[in-house]
């Protein structure tokens, strides 16, 4: 990062634009075809890269929606300002959440259609169970999937309505099935 007249300008390195197009690519491919008849060589070829650059940083077309995953986590992470003290500041972080799923459900209609949307739920489940081990040890060992089953089936459903409440609306949903000080 670095600083151009008083404003804030992120550098991306090489490793992370390529990756970008490569996510991108799979994503335009599996918008026209089945994501089963898509082969690396399809992906390299629409994002403008060789196949030993697509395996430097992905062993497959399952890795490459695993980084999208995780790049949309980091971009939360990095822009999450509000550590959670009261109900009000769940609600608020659980709608940030919500929006940035919004702001993404074309891709998640994309993954969705292709039978895919497990991925999501795989990846909910190993980061909150990596979440609860280090900063809620002391939490039954099956909270984690508690939380994760519940953002999935909650974010799908609302996904298969078109995202057509308000994220808040969600968010007050599962905030108050879940927070229990009052």
């Amino acid at each position: 990062m670095r600083r151009k007249g008083g404003i804030c300008i992120v550098e991306y390195s090489q490793e992370a634009y390529t990756k970008h197009y490569i996510v991108q690519a799979l994503f335009m491919l599996m918008d026209e075809y089945a994501y089963e008849k898509i082969n690396v060589t399809d992906i390299v070829k629409k994002a403008g890269v060789g196949r030993a650059t697509f395996y430097r940083y992905f062993k497959s077309k399952e890795d490459v929606i695993l980084y999208y995953f995780e790049s949309i986590k980091k971009d939360f992470v990095f822009n999450q300002r509000l550590y959670p003290r009261c109900k009000e500041d769940y609600i608020k972080v659980v709608t940030e959440v919500f929006e940035r799923f919004q702001k993404n459900k074309e891709r998640l209609k994309i993954l969705r259609r292709a039978h895919l949307d497990y991925i999501y739920l795989d990846y909910l489940n190993e980061n909150y169970a990596q979440t609860f081990k280090v900063e809620y040890p002391e939490n039954n060992v099956y909270s984690p999937y508690l939380y994760a089953g519940m953002l999935y089936n909650v974010s799908m459903a609302w996904l298969d309505n078109d995202c057509a409440e308000l994220p808040e609306t969600l968010a007050r949903t599962i905030v108050d099935a879940i927070y229990f000080k009052e």
